[in-house]
């Protein structure tokens, strides 16, 4: 299943309800408020790599009041 994780730079004072908003998109599995560079990071995941692309485009990156993002493709995971 394709997964990425999307770095997030928000508007100042509004990380929380952008994390609370985000977190409520179906495809985000995790959420969380950071320290540095960005505010915000969440890993996504879709079905198929068409459907993780509208996810963090069409869902993700409108989210009032995001700045900008960063989106990290998963290639491999351990567990």
């Amino acid at each position: 299943m394709p997964a990425a994780i999307v770095l997030i730079n928000a508007e100042v004072g509004k990380e929380s309800e952008i994390l609370g908003r985000v977190c409520n998109l179906p495809e985000v599995k995790k959420g969380y408020l950071v320290y540095g560079v960005y505010d915000v990071a969440v890993t996504v995941s879709a079905e198929t790599m068409e459907g993780l692309e509208g996810v963090i485009t069409e869902k993700v990156r409108k989210v009032p009041g995001i700045r900008s993002t960063l989106t990290l493709i998963v290639s491999r995971e351990c567990k």
